[in-house]
């Protein structure tokens, strides 16, 4: 099977574009010359590779293709970096995956410092779902809650965010007179960042048990998560990271209990410069602002 390199940026295109019609304009050539090189493509492979749907849908197949296309991509920025080509169109896209709350502290100043040499596509995800756009090729590396190596990637830990029970003191005054006991947990409304989002109720079964159903608010969005709980809609799990830098007004529900969440750094098992840079600077990161594991 030869795969023709033109074909495969086509592709891999087309994909992050979600449209034949996005994909030509980022490779200046029209929506006709796309599909023409996706239908040689699946002839290539012998698999169809594209649900045209909008955006477009990529099959099983599809997925083992991008993988090989972007990892294409990547090689040949790295040996036009070693050539001296500053070739504008050389630049790579990473595509990485990372949960809210790193994204919103710590992670982007570990990458800015990068920003001249790739592109990075980051796909926001629960750390708990993050290693799932590994397994698709959706993303090439990922901020993830998973430990043991995807297949075809590396794992590497960088370190543990603690979050606290907390909330606005009027808050804590009104629902929390006597502490947070159960009964208090049990009534007073809590602000959870989405429906994946576990570690309030986590929490909270620790505390009072399987049954209860408190009052929730859905914030999903990390900083206005923050911004709702100091105003006072509920109380909410928030990592000490955010904490520091926050503006609002927050006090510790019930100051014993903390939850940490280990993180762990996962990439294709790929000899590649410019991800292994972004490794670097991930990890430098993580050793100055996560705690250490265990």
């Amino acid at each position: 099977m030869e795969l023709d390199p033109a074909q495969l940026r086509a592709l891999d295109a087309t994909v992050r574009a979600g449209t034949l019609e996005a994909a030509a304009r980022a490779l200046h050539v029209t929506p006709s010359a796309v599909s023409q090189r996706l239908r040689a493509l699946e002839v290539a492979a012998g698999r169809v590779l594209l649900v045209r749907s909008r955006p477009v849908q990529v099959t099983d197949s599809g997925r083992a293709v991008l993988g090989l296309a972007r990892q294409i991509e990547l090689l040949t920025a790295d040996v036009a970096r070693e050539l001296g080509d500053d070739e504008s169109e050389r630049t790579p896209t990473l595509p990485i995956a990372v949960n809210a709350d790193s994204m919103a502290t710590w992670v982007l100043p570990a990458l800015a410092p990068l920003a001249g040499e790739f592109c990075v596509d980051l796909h926001r995800e629960d750390q708990e779902r993050t290693s799932a756009l590994l397994r698709a090729g959706t993303v090439m590396a990922a901020v993830t809650a998973e430990a043991a190596p995807v297949a075809g990637c590396t794992s590497t830990p960088l370190g543990v965010m603690r979050y606290r029970p907390v909330a606005a003191p009027g808050f804590v005054r009104r629902w929390f007179p006597e502490g947070a006991t159960a009964e208090a947990l049990a009534r007073a409304p809590v602000v959870v960042f989405d429906r994946d989002d576990d570690l309030q109720h986590r929490y909270l079964r620790t505390r009072v048990g399987t049954d209860v159903a408190p009052p929730t608010h859905y914030v999903p969005a990390s900083a206005d998560f923050v911004a709702a709980v100091g105003l006072g809609l509920g109380w909410g799990m928030v990592p000490d990271l955010q904490r520091r830098v926050t503006t609002a007004e927050l006090v510790a529900v019930d100051p014993p209990a903390v939850e940490d969440v280990a993180l762990h750094w996962q990439q294709w098992r790929l000899r590649s410069t410019t991800l292994d840079r972004v490794r670097d600077a991930v990890l430098a990161a993580a050793h100055r602002e996560l705690r250490p594991a265990g």
